[in-house]
Protein backbone atom coordinates (compact mmCIF):
# COMPACT_ATOMS: atom_id res chain seq x y z
CA UNK A 1 0.00 0.00 0.00
CA UNK A 2 1.44 3.38 -0.75
CA UNK A 3 0.77 6.93 0.69
CA UNK A 4 -0.81 8.00 -2.80
CA UNK A 5 -4.51 8.07 -2.74
CA UNK A 6 -6.55 6.11 -6.06
CA UNK A 7 -9.77 7.51 -5.00
CA UNK A 8 -10.35 11.28 -3.30
CA UNK A 9 -13.80 12.39 -2.45
CA UNK A 10 -14.25 16.17 -2.04
CA UNK A 11 -17.70 18.16 -0.69
CA UNK A 12 -19.86 15.08 -1.94
CA UNK A 13 -23.23 16.17 -1.47
CA UNK A 14 -26.49 13.96 -3.32
CA UNK A 15 -30.06 15.68 -2.88
CA UNK A 16 -33.14 14.83 -4.31
CA UNK A 17 -36.40 17.29 -5.00
CA UNK A 18 -39.57 16.40 -3.78
CA UNK A 19 -42.81 17.90 -3.32
CA UNK A 20 -42.24 20.77 -0.64
CA UNK A 21 -39.05 19.74 0.53
CA UNK A 22 -34.95 18.72 -0.64
CA UNK A 23 -34.37 14.95 0.78
CA UNK A 24 -30.02 15.56 1.95
CA UNK A 25 -28.42 11.94 1.82
CA UNK A 26 -25.19 12.96 1.28
CA UNK A 27 -23.83 16.61 2.31
CA UNK A 28 -20.06 17.42 2.65
CA UNK A 29 -18.91 14.00 2.25
CA UNK A 30 -14.79 13.67 1.77
CA UNK A 31 -12.39 11.44 2.18
CA UNK A 32 -9.11 9.31 0.64
CA UNK A 33 -8.22 5.45 0.36
CA UNK A 34 -5.02 4.92 -0.75
CA UNK A 35 -3.67 1.98 -3.77
CA UNK A 36 -4.07 -1.52 -2.44
CA UNK A 37 -6.31 -0.31 0.91
CA UNK A 38 -9.26 -1.71 2.24
CA UNK A 39 -11.59 1.36 3.60
CA UNK A 40 -14.91 0.26 5.18
CA UNK A 41 -17.88 2.53 5.26
CA UNK A 42 -20.09 1.80 8.18
CA UNK A 43 -23.85 3.19 9.48
CA UNK A 44 -27.65 2.31 10.52
CA UNK A 45 -29.77 2.26 7.51
CA UNK A 46 -30.93 5.08 6.27
CA UNK A 47 -27.51 7.17 6.63
CA UNK A 48 -26.22 7.11 2.91
CA UNK A 49 -23.58 4.35 2.49
CA UNK A 50 -25.11 2.92 -0.30
CA UNK A 51 -25.44 6.56 -2.06
CA UNK A 52 -21.60 6.66 -1.38
CA UNK A 53 -20.67 3.64 -3.12
CA UNK A 54 -22.76 4.62 -6.05
CA UNK A 55 -21.94 8.05 -6.50
CA UNK A 56 -18.21 7.87 -6.50
CA UNK A 57 -18.47 5.54 -9.40
CA UNK A 58 -21.54 7.68 -10.91
CA UNK A 59 -23.83 4.91 -10.67
CA UNK A 60 -26.06 7.79 -9.64
CA UNK A 61 -25.02 11.63 -10.07
CA UNK A 62 -23.73 13.36 -7.30
CA UNK A 63 -25.29 16.86 -6.64
CA UNK A 64 -22.07 18.60 -6.21
CA UNK A 65 -18.48 17.69 -5.39
CA UNK A 66 -15.46 15.84 -6.66
CA UNK A 67 -14.56 11.91 -7.05
CA UNK A 68 -10.87 12.38 -7.96
CA UNK A 69 -9.97 8.70 -9.40
CA UNK A 70 -6.32 8.01 -10.11
CA UNK A 71 -5.88 11.95 -10.77
CA UNK A 72 -9.50 12.12 -13.01
CA UNK A 73 -11.81 13.89 -11.73
CA UNK A 74 -15.08 10.94 -12.55
CA UNK A 75 -17.58 14.21 -12.02
CA UNK A 76 -16.58 16.46 -15.12
CA UNK A 77 -16.50 13.18 -17.36
CA UNK A 78 -18.48 13.01 -20.91
CA UNK A 79 -20.64 9.59 -20.54
CA UNK A 80 -18.47 8.32 -23.27
CA UNK A 81 -15.28 8.94 -21.25
CA UNK A 82 -16.97 7.53 -18.25
CA UNK A 83 -17.26 4.61 -19.97
CA UNK A 84 -13.81 4.14 -21.09
CA UNK A 85 -12.93 4.34 -17.08
CA UNK A 86 -15.64 1.73 -15.86
CA UNK A 87 -13.14 -1.60 -16.48
CA UNK A 88 -11.14 0.28 -13.74
CA UNK A 89 -13.72 0.14 -11.37
CA UNK A 90 -16.48 -2.01 -10.40
CA UNK A 91 -19.63 -2.62 -8.21
CA UNK A 92 -20.45 -5.87 -6.19
CA UNK A 93 -24.01 -5.76 -5.45
CA UNK A 94 -25.71 -6.56 -2.13
CA UNK A 95 -28.05 -8.80 -3.52
CA UNK A 96 -26.71 -11.70 -5.11
CA UNK A 97 -29.50 -13.06 -7.30
CA UNK A 98 -31.13 -9.77 -8.36
CA UNK A 99 -28.29 -8.73 -9.44
CA UNK A 100 -27.52 -11.71 -12.10
CA UNK A 101 -29.89 -11.76 -15.04
CA UNK A 102 -32.48 -14.96 -14.61
CA UNK A 103 -32.06 -14.92 -18.54
CA UNK A 104 -28.31 -15.28 -19.05
CA UNK A 105 -25.80 -17.78 -18.71
CA UNK A 106 -23.16 -17.65 -16.10
CA UNK A 107 -20.85 -17.34 -19.14
CA UNK A 108 -22.61 -14.66 -20.96
CA UNK A 109 -23.11 -12.73 -17.52
CA UNK A 110 -19.14 -12.82 -16.81
CA UNK A 111 -18.24 -11.44 -20.61
CA UNK A 112 -21.06 -8.84 -20.90
CA UNK A 113 -18.83 -6.13 -19.34
CA UNK A 114 -15.86 -7.08 -21.89
CA UNK A 115 -17.99 -7.38 -24.46
CA UNK A 116 -19.61 -4.01 -23.84
CA UNK A 117 -15.90 -2.46 -23.73
CA UNK A 118 -14.98 -4.21 -26.85
CA UNK A 119 -12.39 -6.38 -25.08
CA UNK A 120 -11.20 -9.59 -26.64
CA UNK A 121 -12.69 -11.91 -29.03
CA UNK A 122 -15.88 -14.05 -28.16
CA UNK A 123 -12.86 -17.29 -27.15
CA UNK A 124 -10.61 -14.75 -24.98
CA UNK A 125 -13.80 -13.52 -23.19
CA UNK A 126 -14.40 -17.03 -22.26
CA UNK A 127 -11.42 -17.47 -21.37
CA UNK A 128 -11.07 -14.67 -18.97
CA UNK A 129 -14.84 -16.01 -17.52
CA UNK A 130 -13.13 -19.38 -16.92
CA UNK A 131 -10.25 -17.76 -14.83
CA UNK A 132 -12.59 -15.16 -12.87
CA UNK A 133 -14.46 -18.18 -11.82
CA UNK A 134 -11.51 -20.44 -10.27
CA UNK A 135 -10.25 -17.26 -8.63
CA UNK A 136 -13.55 -17.40 -6.95
CA UNK A 137 -13.61 -21.35 -5.93
CA UNK A 138 -16.13 -22.07 -8.42
CA UNK A 139 -15.96 -24.92 -11.37
CA UNK A 140 -15.33 -23.40 -14.92
CA UNK A 141 -18.35 -25.79 -15.90
CA UNK A 142 -21.02 -23.37 -14.63
CA UNK A 143 -20.38 -21.15 -17.29
CA UNK A 144 -23.03 -22.95 -19.49
CA UNK A 145 -25.29 -22.59 -16.13
CA UNK A 146 -27.94 -20.23 -15.03
CA UNK A 147 -27.77 -17.85 -11.58
CA UNK A 148 -31.19 -19.90 -9.95
CA UNK A 149 -28.92 -23.37 -10.11
CA UNK A 150 -26.55 -21.50 -7.65
CA UNK A 151 -26.58 -21.21 -4.30
CA UNK A 152 -26.52 -17.80 -2.65
CA UNK A 153 -23.13 -18.12 -1.55
CA UNK A 154 -22.52 -19.42 -5.32
CA UNK A 155 -24.33 -16.64 -6.69
CA UNK A 156 -22.52 -14.01 -4.60
CA UNK A 157 -18.96 -15.48 -5.93
CA UNK A 158 -20.34 -15.40 -9.37
CA UNK A 159 -20.92 -11.19 -8.65
CA UNK A 160 -17.35 -11.04 -7.45
CA UNK A 161 -16.40 -12.64 -10.97
CA UNK A 162 -18.23 -10.72 -12.60
CA UNK A 163 -16.29 -8.01 -11.19
CA UNK A 164 -12.85 -9.42 -11.21
CA UNK A 165 -13.27 -10.52 -15.46
CA UNK A 166 -12.38 -6.52 -16.39
CA UNK A 167 -9.31 -6.42 -13.63
CA UNK A 168 -10.44 -3.58 -11.91
CA UNK A 169 -8.14 -1.77 -9.39
CA UNK A 170 -10.59 -0.35 -7.19
CA UNK A 171 -14.13 -2.51 -6.23
CA UNK A 172 -17.28 -0.83 -4.64
CA UNK A 173 -18.44 -3.71 -2.04
CA UNK A 174 -21.88 -3.22 -0.89
CA UNK A 175 -23.01 -5.01 1.60
CA UNK A 176 -21.62 -7.98 0.18
CA UNK A 177 -22.37 -10.91 2.67
CA UNK A 178 -25.75 -9.92 4.66
CA UNK A 179 -27.92 -11.68 2.72
CA UNK A 180 -26.24 -14.60 3.35
CA UNK A 181 -26.02 -17.54 5.99
CA UNK A 182 -23.51 -16.64 8.95
CA UNK A 183 -21.15 -19.44 7.95
CA UNK A 184 -21.43 -18.56 4.10
CA UNK A 185 -20.67 -14.76 4.98
CA UNK A 186 -17.09 -16.05 7.09
CA UNK A 187 -16.45 -17.89 3.39
CA UNK A 188 -17.13 -14.86 0.93
CA UNK A 189 -15.35 -12.59 3.41
CA UNK A 190 -12.28 -14.71 3.34
CA UNK A 191 -12.77 -14.81 -0.24
CA UNK A 192 -12.60 -11.12 -0.81
CA UNK A 193 -9.52 -10.72 1.69
CA UNK A 194 -7.53 -13.23 -0.10
CA UNK A 195 -8.22 -11.62 -3.82
CA UNK A 196 -8.11 -8.16 -2.33
CA UNK A 197 -4.21 -9.31 -1.13
CA UNK A 198 -3.58 -11.28 -3.61
CA UNK A 199 -4.60 -8.76 -6.68
CA UNK A 200 -3.67 -5.46 -5.17
CA UNK A 201 -7.50 -4.30 -5.22
CA UNK A 202 -8.28 -1.18 -3.69
CA UNK A 203 -11.98 -1.25 -1.90
CA UNK A 204 -14.62 0.40 -0.61
CA UNK A 205 -16.46 -2.00 1.70
CA UNK A 206 -19.54 -1.27 2.86
CA UNK A 207 -20.73 -2.67 5.71
CA UNK A 208 -23.51 -3.25 8.71
CA UNK A 209 -21.46 -5.62 10.43
CA UNK A 210 -18.32 -4.22 12.54
CA UNK A 211 -16.94 -7.57 13.18
CA UNK A 212 -16.20 -8.30 9.53
CA UNK A 213 -15.39 -4.65 8.90
CA UNK A 214 -12.98 -5.46 11.71
CA UNK A 215 -11.55 -8.29 9.75
CA UNK A 216 -11.41 -7.14 6.81
CA UNK A 217 -10.81 -3.26 6.46
CA UNK A 218 -7.56 -0.80 7.16
CA UNK A 219 -9.60 2.04 8.16
CA UNK A 220 -13.64 2.82 8.85
CA UNK A 221 -15.32 5.81 8.28
CA UNK A 222 -18.01 6.18 10.67
CA UNK A 223 -21.34 7.74 8.18
CA UNK A 224 -24.49 9.27 10.06
CA UNK A 225 -27.92 10.47 8.46
CA UNK A 226 -25.35 11.53 5.10
CA UNK A 227 -22.67 13.16 7.19
CA UNK A 228 -19.42 11.45 8.18
CA UNK A 229 -19.01 11.52 12.35
CA UNK A 230 -15.38 10.11 12.65
CA UNK A 231 -12.24 8.44 10.47
CA UNK A 232 -9.73 6.39 12.01
CA UNK A 233 -7.74 2.95 11.30
CA UNK A 234 -9.71 0.17 12.46
CA UNK A 235 -7.43 -0.77 14.96
CA UNK A 236 -7.35 2.49 16.46
CA UNK A 237 -11.16 2.80 16.10
CA UNK A 238 -12.34 -0.19 17.38
CA UNK A 239 -9.50 0.44 20.59
CA UNK A 240 -10.24 3.50 20.99
CA UNK A 241 -13.73 4.90 19.64
CA UNK A 242 -13.70 9.00 20.25
CA UNK A 243 -17.55 10.28 18.81
CA UNK A 244 -20.41 8.94 20.90
CA UNK A 245 -21.88 7.60 18.15
CA UNK A 246 -19.49 5.23 17.21
CA UNK A 247 -19.42 3.70 21.12
CA UNK A 248 -22.78 3.35 20.59
CA UNK A 249 -22.16 1.16 17.26
CA UNK A 250 -19.32 -0.83 19.12
CA UNK A 251 -21.04 -1.83 23.02
CA UNK A 252 -23.34 -3.64 20.06
CA UNK A 253 -21.12 -5.46 19.29
CA UNK A 254 -21.06 -9.30 20.43
CA UNK A 255 -18.13 -10.01 23.18
CA UNK A 256 -16.48 -13.83 22.07
CA UNK A 257 -16.08 -14.19 25.78
CA UNK A 258 -19.45 -15.16 27.71
CA UNK A 259 -17.56 -14.07 30.84
CA UNK A 260 -17.24 -10.24 29.63
CA UNK A 261 -20.11 -8.21 29.84
CA UNK A 262 -19.98 -4.84 28.20
CA UNK A 263 -22.13 -2.16 28.58
CA UNK A 264 -24.96 -1.73 26.06
CA UNK A 265 -25.47 1.85 24.75
CA UNK A 266 -28.61 2.09 23.34
CA UNK A 267 -29.44 5.30 21.15
CA UNK A 268 -32.92 6.93 21.59
CA UNK A 269 -35.53 7.13 18.99
CA UNK A 270 -35.25 7.10 15.44
CA UNK A 271 -32.67 8.32 12.84
CA UNK A 272 -34.21 11.19 11.48
CA UNK A 273 -35.78 11.73 8.15
CA UNK A 274 -32.98 13.08 5.81
CA UNK A 275 -36.57 15.14 4.82
CA UNK A 276 -36.18 17.13 8.14
CA UNK A 277 -32.78 16.67 9.63
CA UNK A 278 -32.13 18.33 12.79
CA UNK A 279 -29.98 21.65 12.69
CA UNK A 280 -26.25 21.97 13.52
CA UNK A 281 -25.10 18.34 14.26
CA UNK A 282 -27.35 15.79 12.98
CA UNK A 283 -26.42 13.68 16.02
CA UNK A 284 -27.70 15.80 18.56
CA UNK A 285 -31.40 14.60 19.43
CA UNK A 286 -30.26 11.20 20.11
CA UNK A 287 -26.46 11.96 21.54
CA UNK A 288 -26.51 11.23 24.66
CA UNK A 289 -23.76 14.15 25.44
CA UNK A 290 -24.94 16.67 23.57
CA UNK A 291 -24.69 20.93 24.36
CA UNK A 292 -26.99 23.24 23.45
CA UNK A 293 -24.73 24.45 21.00
CA UNK A 294 -24.57 21.12 19.09
CA UNK A 295 -28.11 22.84 17.80
CA UNK A 296 -26.27 25.96 16.38
CA UNK A 297 -23.15 25.12 14.49
CA UNK A 298 -22.51 21.93 12.44
CA UNK A 299 -18.88 20.01 13.75
CA UNK A 300 -16.00 19.68 10.97
CA UNK A 301 -14.01 16.76 11.14
CA UNK A 302 -10.90 17.68 13.46
CA UNK A 303 -7.65 15.65 13.91
CA UNK A 304 -7.84 14.56 17.56
CA UNK A 305 -4.78 11.77 17.30
CA UNK A 306 -2.63 11.33 14.32
CA UNK A 307 -4.83 9.80 11.35
CA UNK A 308 -8.43 9.97 13.68
CA UNK A 309 -10.83 12.63 12.95
CA UNK A 310 -14.13 13.23 14.53
CA UNK A 311 -16.78 15.40 14.35
CA UNK A 312 -18.16 16.73 17.86
CA UNK A 313 -19.05 20.39 18.61
CA UNK A 314 -16.95 19.80 21.88
CA UNK A 315 -13.95 19.78 19.83
CA UNK A 316 -15.59 22.61 17.56
CA UNK A 317 -15.80 24.46 21.17
CA UNK A 318 -12.33 23.75 22.48
CA UNK A 319 -11.04 24.74 18.65
CA UNK A 320 -13.40 28.21 19.33
CA UNK A 321 -15.04 27.33 15.82
CA UNK A 322 -18.37 28.31 17.25
CA UNK A 323 -19.32 32.36 17.51
CA UNK A 324 -18.12 33.58 20.93
CA UNK A 325 -22.03 33.64 21.85
CA UNK A 326 -22.48 29.90 21.22
CA UNK A 327 -19.19 28.80 22.24
CA UNK A 328 -20.05 30.35 25.75
CA UNK A 329 -23.45 28.25 25.87
CA UNK A 330 -22.04 24.48 26.47
CA UNK A 331 -24.90 23.40 28.74
CA UNK A 332 -25.54 19.73 27.90
CA UNK A 333 -29.05 18.92 27.72
CA UNK A 334 -31.26 15.86 27.12
CA UNK A 335 -31.32 13.61 23.49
Amino acid sequence: MTDAPLVSVRGLAKHYATRGSVLKILENISFDIAKGEVVGLVGESGSGKTTIGRSVLRLIEPSSGEVVFDGTDLTRLSAREMRRQRPRMQYIFQDPFASLSPRMTIGEILTEGLKIQGIGTRAERMERAKKALEQVDLPVDAINRYAHEFSGGQRQRIGIARALTLAPEFIVADEPVSALDVSIQAQVVNLLRELQQRLGLTMLFISHDLAVVEYICDRVIVLYLGRIMEIASAEDLYARPQHPYTQALMSAIPSPDPDVKAERQILKGDIPSPANPPSGCVFRTRCPRALDACAISTPELREVAPGHFKACIRDDLEGSLLPASAAGDVRQVDS
